[in-house]
């Protein structure tokens, strides 16, 4: 390999260039992880004062009404949803 007076300013370029991937690559990974972090808040506070096996609602960020019934997770209530995200409904048909 020549060392020549433009090697220094290429691997600083290089350098910078691999930081700012980086930082990109993280953002868009927590950006994905939010999206599959189980429940939102709104899941929980659907199942406030209700029991395990209510039915209960809320209103999601994009406006739709997500239905569901009330199940424990850990030592809260939640609601899980009739028609999760994804597809993955309580209903099999096979």
């Amino acid at each position: 390999m020549t060392i020549t007076k433009n090697t220094p300013i290429v691997i600083a370029l290089l350098g910078i260039f691999i930081a700012f991937s980086s930082l990109g690559n993280e953002a868009f990974a927590q950006q994905q992880g939010r999206r599959h972090q189980g429940p939102p808040p709104e899941a929980y506070t659907a199942c406030e004062g209700k029991s395990e096996g209510d039915t209960a609602e809320f209103e999601s960020p994009h406006g739709d009404t997500v239905t569901g019934t009330c199940e424990m997770e850990g030592d809260r209530l939640v609601l899980r949803p009739d028609n999760p995200p994804g597809g993955r409904g309580g209903d099999d048909n096979n």
